[in-house]
């Protein structure tokens, strides 16, 4: 019996001292590192492009076993050797951000991940919309989920107030007519449309900072590249948006600020005598969210796509 129990304690003492061991052993296991490289946090990607996933990963105490890829939290595929990359084909994606994840786990089973965001942008592809009432051919551009046109409109309707600025045709075709808000309201051609306050703000919405810039067409008169005076602060035109100064007619019938300042009327009205409209100046970088109570002011018209 004494010899009976000098054996179970040995047995006893054995397996705790395996299981510390095995314990040990777990414990001394290093996780991975991983880390997204590319694409970088907050960058954006036009839609339709095939996006390189690319991860760094290293496990110092062992070896990589897989790295899986994860967009919004749905698995992608793996990769199980260097390179660790996958291929992320972004046609089908939508128009806004996504979270990029990704795991990587080493042979004993430990895991890292790393995570970023990145921002999914409409390709801005530009075209061409010909007005069939006059023939009139105007560039186009998308920009999120909107397509304008490019250009103001120059549209002669049969009934209405609009005006060249400073009553002289040749104008009408750099910068479009000069509308009151009532007659801008239904000047578009079909399919297209005065676009809404909240259209306009889902557009400056959608640019974010400098959005005016994004929107300005790029020179200055002074140095003889551009419309806009100098400085023409911010203007970079990435949008394709081209905005031009085309100034405004007043209520006494003058005209100002060409070369200055854009305003283009909204379709929304605040009550019966005022309408929203934005403006853009040649000094400052953002879109202003005007209220006007004369809907009888000429300002230009940006058409939007129905």
């Amino acid at each position: 019996m004494k010899h009976t129990n000098k054996f179970l304690a040995i047995l006893i003492a054995s397996i705790i001292a395996f299981g510390f061991a095995a314990c040990s052993k777990d414990e001394d296991n290093d996780a991975p590192t991983c880390t997204i490289v590319s694409p970088t946090d907050g960058e954006e990607i036009t839609q339709g492009n095939t996006v390189t996933i690319s991860v760094e990963a290293e496990d110092d105490d062992g070896s990589i076993a897989e790295v899986r890829f994860y967009i919004d939290g749905v698995g992608k595929g793996s990769a199980n050797s260097f390179p660790y990359n996958y291929e992320w084909i972004t046609t089908e994606e939508e128009i806004g951000s996504h979270t990029i994840k990704a795991e990587a786990k080493d042979n004993a089973g430990a895991t890292k991940t790393d995570e970023i965001t990145v921002a999914i942008v409409s390709s801005g592809g530009g075209g061409t919309f010909t007005d069939p009432r006059d023939g009139k051919v105007y560039q186009t551009v998308t920009i999120g989920n909107q397509e304008w046109m490019a250009e103001n409109l120059a549209y002669e309707p049969s009934s209405g107030n609009y005006w060249a600025y400073d009553n002289n045709n040749s104008n009408v075709e750099t910068y479009g007519y000069l509308y009151d808000w009532e007659t801008a309201c239904d000047v578009c051609p079909d399919g297209w449309h005065l676009p809404t306050d909240a259209e306009w703000t889902e557009l400056t919405d959608y640019l974010g900072e400098n959005a005016g810039g994004k929107l300005k067409a790029t020179g200055t008169i002074e140095a003889g590249t551009g419309l806009w005076y100098d400085p023409n602060t911010g203007a970079t035109n990435e949008t394709g948006f081209t905005a031009l100064p085309g100034g405004y007619r007043g209520l006494d019938g003058t005209f100002g600020s060409i070369g200055g300042y854009g305003g283009w009327w909204s379709a929304t009205e605040y009550d019966t005598d005022g309408a929203w409209y934005r403006s853009m100046h040649f000094d400052y970088s953002n879109v202003t969210r005007y209220l006007d109570y004369s809907k009888e002011l000429g300002f230009s018209v940006r058409c939007l796509r129905d």
